[in-house]
């Protein structure tokens, strides 16, 4: 990765790596699931399959159907979590870094996210994440780093 072009990065982005961050960042009126099905198209699908997947996950993350076609930038902290969430797992990828992915979260889309993860370690995916939530980590992990020590500004080498 250190010494890997530009192109390669992206592809690798593209390809390979899931991500979902603490906070959803989405250019400004792009409906939800335009958003949540850019991966998809990004890799080449099929733009109807490409929704009909996005759909499914929505739903499954209880996000209101009338809200699809609204931008997620109008949403509540938690349902732009859980955007962000359909986003970074629309794909199979192989490997998802995942950062505070049950941050603004109820206990049902909690749970609901926690079993996205199960289902991406089952089929063999590469999950790195960063939990403070220690009953979210204890469920899903399989080894953890704790890191509480370390001072903000210090270099790991």
């Amino acid at each position: 990765m250190a010494t890997a072009a530009p192109r390669e990065i992206l592809q690798l982005r593209r390809d390979t790596l899931g991500y979902v961050s603490q906070f959803l960042r989405v250019v400004p009126r792009v409906p939800t699931r335009e958003v949540v099905a850019d991966p998809l198209l990004s890799l080449g699908e099929v733009h109807k399959e490409a929704l009909d997947k996005t759909d499914h996950l929505l739903a499954r993350l209880n996000i209101p159907e009338r809200l699809w076609q609204l931008s997620p930038t109008t949403f509540s902290g938690g349902e732009q979590q859980r955007v962000n969430i359909a986003r970074g797992f629309v794909h199979p990828f192989p490997a998802l870094l995942l950062d505070e992915p049950t941050a603004s979260l109820d206990a049902v889309n909690r749970d609901t996210v926690l079993g996205l993860i199960e289902e991406a370690k089952a089929r063999g995916a590469a999950i790195l994440g960063i939990f403070h939530d220690s009953l979210a980590r204890d469920r899903v992990c399989d080894r953890a780093v704790d890191v509480s020590g370390f001072a903000p500004d210090a270099v790991v080498q």
